[in-house]
């Protein structure tokens, strides 16, 4: 790709980018939320068409009219966000519109799913082709949008994001599938904010900025703090958050004997002031926590707030009582996509924004928004654009909003930096320290331990269903959440 340039109405996303992948090796394309990387992958997927710029496959010049050609051409994209249909069964949804027919004509099922089975052996994947998509875990339904990419005979591979819903486990099995794909006739190009898998997949490293090229580094040369202050033009900290005692600070949410048929007796306190970190693997039952406690999912047990038994049988009752949930699918449940940031901004805090005869005040609703966009630095051209064209890490950035504007004295962050960018994170992981120092509670849910360890003052465990352990964060290290995450059953097997 060379000069490739690309405007919307009041942004230009792309700035004469250019890109170059070479045959047999992984090149690692970073940059943070809203740099233009989404922009750029849609450019060689034929999802856009260029203003300006050329782009070349094998030396040729190259003019990707649509998605069907591009994956024609053999260019095939992996969305961070799943394509998938959850009423079909996984054959259906890889070969879709592919379909293997008796005589020319009529569909067969089994010509179908035997031709998926030799793709997963080919694969190494151990998915059965006849289950319905809707059925699967998401770490699944990820392995299925892979096999689907590499259904077309890929020679260029792009990846945006593909760890996100993947465990350790389910990474090194992506990362044998990708290097089994990468051959010297063909190239990945892999999107990820998970600095670390940098080191672990890839061969070289391109960095953009607000829409321009920066540099290319070789990744084993280049250390991964000098990538970081490329993306961000400043120097991340990293600073752990110092844990706060606990004191004689008052507990503002309990939880006793919190059980439904996933949760087995979970219990907990949370004090004022205190971020409560919650860890586990992939199905561990932290979300279900989340959920049971906001009243998003049935559940017996007892719940206090500030001392007093409450009953929530749903996020209404939650959010009525000073408690908000950011869960971790923000685009299912945190924003409406078709609206505006000002809309969202003050989703859950309409009534404070009526005026007379039951009108809206415009005026401070817009004071309202600006002052979030500003406070939250959030990048978007103005508050009256729809939250569906925000990148992933601006929508992460309005559902903060619209519970900052709610006041709510408990805030459950269900993996609040997932698909966001380093210098974002930053700017989260201070916002939840500053909301903290001011008096609120907070629950946060991450599948990252590194992030676990730098913002709790103690770390709640999760396996199975239950909680195994609660941990001083002074005291607490990877390695022994970990022992914790994978307890013993009483038959004596570890449990992944």
């Amino acid at each position: 790709m060379v000069g490739a340039t690309k405007n919307f109405p009041g942004v230009r996303a792309l700035d004469k980018m250019q890109l170059t992948l070479r045959h047999g090796e992984v090149l690692a394309l970073v940059g943070e939320n809203g740099a233009g990387k989404s922009t750029l992958m849609k450019l060689l997927s034929g999802g856009y068409q260029p203003d300006e710029g050329e782009f070349f496959l094998n030396g040729e010049p190259l003019v990707i009219s649509s998605p069907k050609h591009a994956q024609e051409l053999g260019i095939s994209i992996i969305h961070q966000e799943f394509n998938l249909m959850p009423d079909l069964t996984i054959a259906q949804n890889i070969y879709i519109g592919r379909e293997p027919r008796r005589a020319g004509i009529f569909l067969s099922d089994r010509e179908l799913n035997r031709t998926t089975a030799e793709l997963f052996d080919r694969l190494g994947l151990a998915l059965d082709p006849t289950l319905l998509v809707g059925d699967l875990t998401v770490a699944r339904q990820q392995m299925v949008e892979i096999a689907k990419a590499l259904s077309w005979n890929a020679r260029v591979l792009i990846m945006d994001e593909p760890t996100a819903a993947l465990n350790d486990a389910e990474v090194e099995t992506l990362f044998g599938l990708i290097r089994r794909f990468t051959t010297p006739e063909t190239g990945v190009i892999y999107i990820s904010h998970r600095m670390h898998e940098l080191e672990q997949i890839s061969d070289r490293v391109t960095v953009i900025r607000d829409g321009h090229y920066v540099d290319t580094l070789d990744t084993a040369k280049a250390p991964i703090s000098e990538v970081i202050s490329l993306m961000v033009g400043r120097d991340v900290a990293g600073e752990r958050r110092a844990p706060q005692p606990a004191g004689d600070r008052e507990v503002v949410l309990s939880v006793d004997h919190l059980s439904n048929s996933f949760l087995h007796d979970v219990g907990f306190e949370l004090r004022k002031g205190e971020i409560l970190g919650f860890a586990g693997l992939m199905g561990a039952g932290r979300t279900e926590v989340a959920r049971a406690v906001v009243g998003a999912d049935r559940a017996t047990g007892t719940i206090r707030l500030h001392g007093r038994e409450v009953s929530i049988s749903s996020p209404v009752d939650a959010a009525r009582l000073g408690i908000g949930y950011l869960s971790e699918d923000r685009k299912k449940y945190g924003v409406l996509l078709e609206r505006s940031v000002r809309e969202n901004v003050i989703l859950s805090s309409m009534r404070d924004y009526h005026g007379a005869l039951g009108f809206m005040r415009e005026r401070k609703i817009e004071k309202a928004a600006r002052g979030a966009v500003e406070s939250l630095r959030i990048k978007t051209p103005s508050t009256a654009q729809l939250v569906k064209n925000l990148s992933g890490g601006n929508q992460q950035k309005v559902v903060i909003a619209k519970w900052l504007a709610r006041d709510c004295d408990v805030l459950i962050f269900d993996e609040p930096t997932r698909g966001i960018d380093v210098g974002a994170k930053e700017e989260i992981y201070a916002l939840l320290a500053e909301l903290a120092a001011s008096g609120k509670s907070i629950i946060m849910i991450s599948s990252e331990l590194p992030e676990i360890l730098r913002m709790s003052d103690r770390i709640a465990v999760m396996c199975e269903g239950r909680l195994t352990a609660v941990l001083d964060s002074a005291d607490a290290t990877q390695e022994n959440i970990m022992a914790h995450a994978t307890h013993f059953s009483a038959e004596g097997t570890v449990k992944q």
